[in-house]
């Protein structure tokens, strides 16, 4: 579906320009002419809202690095430096600070909204692999800047989640002191992850071109998950979905700046404005809440390698979910059976995340043990059923019935869903 623009250049300059470099059809192509499918809800804002937060995070991360000292002996007192003299640089900092967090909350569910609509099945597996590798590099880039403030829970995290590494057989003990640049946690570790810091969202905004460059080859999922047939399944992006996209942005800052301006702590944990001090250890180490339901996966397994491969594994069987999910209606409001587990799915993720924040008492890690065995039976044993014992909704022949049929006309869906086609 790439390619879609009807732009014809009138200037001179236009036409010397797009004879040589078409940027500007490129641009109308894939933003202005592409045609998108008429059905798609406000679940599909996320995107836009994913990759505004994405350069609000740059742009302000790009004017902090102006004033903070990637060293062990300064890192704490720039960060209070930033704060307390820079000008609004407590604004800046809270927007960075709290932009993680929402940028964790919209691609959670960006994600979720993908599962349940079938975005991860043919022909969008790619887009689907690359979102995931957006996802761990997300990760990779929070965990790092968590680490820069130098407080109690930053050494400390860095200190517990650098050791995970040394479970690896033969190579855990060489990756651990390259992460440490020594023998332990100190000031050649925080260079390196100030370094990869600053690099990652630079990555991440790479990823994120194909990502888009991805679905925009094959089309835009939507509510229904059938795809569009005629010109009347769809509609031009702009203004249709600009506009769309600019009013759930605007909802979404409105939210963003409630944390920035009356809760901006609230996200944080406390001890982070303790200055890192390696001779006392926090009563309970936990990273960051949008890391939480990895952690209790890995505190519900005693042998330390077993955590380790169970808390990568939760994300790298996000890898292969398009091959799991043997069904072949794509969209969760169709499937009646998928529906009820894709909710107890999505309890069971808040659960683990409510548990990674307890301590590691026998009750919690019991029933993290309880919710890491059905994460992982959702994906390797629920979904490849379903797809045989499940009987789907008849669907839609066209996006354009759903909605008339949604606004009170149309006509009536088949009685059986027949296989979706390509």
């Amino acid at each position: 579906m790439a390619g879609h623009s009807n732009y014809v250049p009138q200037s001179a300059a236009a036409k010397w320009l797009e004879s040589r470099l078409p940027v500007i059809s490129l641009m109308r192509g894939s933003f202005v002419d592409f045609p998108t499918p008429k059905n798609l809800n406000y679940w599909w804002t996320f995107g836009g809202i994913l990759f505004f937060v994405l350069i609000a995070q740059i742009i302000t991360g790009i004017v902090l690095v102006m004033h903070y000292t990637p060293s062990t002996t300064a890192a704490f007192s720039s960060v209070e430096h930033i704060m307390r003299d820079v000008n609004f640089g407590w604004m800046l900092r809270y927007l960075h600070a709290n932009g993680a967090s929402m940028f964790f909350i919209a691609v959670y569910i960006h994600i979720f909204r993908g599962l349940y609509y079938g975005s991860y099945k043919a022909p969008r597996e790619i887009s689907w692999i690359l979102g995931v590798i957006i996802f761990l590099i997300m990760m990779a880039t929070a965990f790092m800047g968590y680490v820069l403030p130098w407080g109690q829970m930053s050494f400390w995290g860095a200190t517990v989640i650098t050791n995970l590494f040394s479970a690896l057989p033969l190579i855990g003990e060489s990756i651990v002191t390259w992460l440490w640049g020594g023998f332990a946690v100190d000031n050649a570790t925080l260079n390196r992850f100030f370094s990869l810091h600053y690099l990652l969202p630079f990555m991440i905004f790479g990823v994120v071109l194909l990502h888009v460059w991805a679905f925009h080859t094959t089309g835009n999922n939507n509510p229904t998950g059938v795809q569009p047939k005629t010109k009347q399944d769809t509609l031009p992006f702009h203004p249709y979905y600009t506009i769309k996209d600019l009013f759930a942005i605007v909802v979404f800052m409105i939210f963003f700046s409630w944390f920035v301006f009356y809760l901006p702590n609230y996200l944080g944990h406390a001890d982070n404005y303790i200055e890192a001090n390696p001779l006392i250890t926090p009563a309970h180490i936990v990273p960051e809440w949008y890391f939480l339901p990895f952690y209790a996966i890995l505190r519900a397994v005693p042998d330390k390698l077993g955590g380790v491969l169970l808390m990568f594994g939760a994300i790298a069987v996000l890898f292969v979910l398009p091959w799991l999910d043997t069904s072949k209606v794509r969209s969760g409001a169709y499937r009646p059976l998928f529906k009820q587990f894709f909710w107890i799915f999505a309890a069971n993720a808040v659960v683990l995340g409510y548990l990674g924040a307890m301590p590691a008492e026998p009750e919690y890690v019991f029933w993290a043990r309880v919710c890491t065995v059905y994460y992982f039976a959702h994906f390797l044993i629920i979904l490849p059923l379903l797809g045989f014992i499940e009987k789907p909704k008849g669907l839609p022949v066209s996006i354009n019935e759903a909605v008339l049929k949604q606004n009170g006309g149309g006509t009536p869906t088949g009685a059986a869903a027949a296989p979706q086609t390509k």
